[in-house]
């Protein structure tokens, strides 16, 4: 019954199921996946990042994995488009900002003061509020630099045949990088560092929406990134498996 319902898929089902958009939806559900594990009981950032890494690794290619079909028409070239920026969205948008609230509740130097800064502690209350903040207006930046992304690469390509050579702000994907690096950090040292994560999230969002041009990485400058990621899953891997061992 399920092969018959996808096969007349155009009958029953709106959007694009070929294998130009796996990778994207892999993303998104690695995304939604982090969501949900890092803001489970008090929180697991370190398997929140986990995800965030996966759907790193998908955005890598799925726009490679796209474009090897050459008889694409407008309209899933333009779907591809929309659903990479929604799921981008959801995986370096906001799994970064569920991972730094999960980091919140799991280390004892701030989740301790939690409740007194719910109870109406004016100093704690307002520090509390503060990194609420910076994880709003995170999300709110990857949301304006995706749209933006989208606007000004359509119109490019009305003048424009060949690739783009520099992004303006910095990807959103790159959150699948700095934020692993970050909690990796943290596994090096007995410090809490959650009031850093989130000042680096600050960082990141304000490049996204700056001007500063970033070079887009060719494909040898995308196999290096890959490579640097697989590097931090293994020793995040390593670390996070004995930290539950010892």
């Amino acid at each position: 019954m399920v092969y018959v319902l996808f096969r007349k898929r155009r009958q029953f089902l709106i959007g694009v199921y070929d294998y130009t958009v796996v990778l994207t939806y892999m993303s998104l559900l690695s995304g939604a996946l982090g969501i949900i594990v890092s803001l489970y009981g008090p929180g697991h950032p370190f398997l929140g990042v986990f995800f965030l890494m996966f759907s790193g690794l998908c955005d890598a290619f799925d726009g490679k994995v796209a474009r090897l079909k050459k008889d694409r028409t407008d309209f899933q070239k333009k779907f591809g488009v929309q659903i990479d920026s929604l799921a981008d969205l959801v995986a370096f948008g906001v799994l970064p900002a569920c991972i730094g609230n999960s980091m919140l509740w799991s280390y004892p130097h701030i989740s301790d003061r939690i409740p007194h800064m719910i109870k109406g502690d004016r100093k704690e209350g307002i520090f509390l509020i503060v990194l609420y903040t910076i994880m709003v207006f995170y999300i709110l930046a990857a949301l304006i630099r995706l749209a933006y992304y989208n606007v000004t690469e359509e119109e490019r390509q009305k003048t424009e045949d060949t690739a783009r050579k520099y992004f303006t702000g910095l990807p959103v994907t790159s959150a699948s990088l700095i934020f692993p690096m970050v909690l990796l950090v943290q596994f090096l040292t007995v410090t809490d560092i959650t009031p850093w994560y989130f000042a680096i999230m600050a960082l990141v969002a304000m490049l996204f929406v700056s001007k500063i041009p970033f070079r887009k990485p060719d494909f040898k400058g995308l196999m290096i990134l890959v490579a640097a990621g697989a590097v931090e899953f293994t020793i995040l891997m390593v670390f996070w498996w004995f930290s539950k061992t010892l």
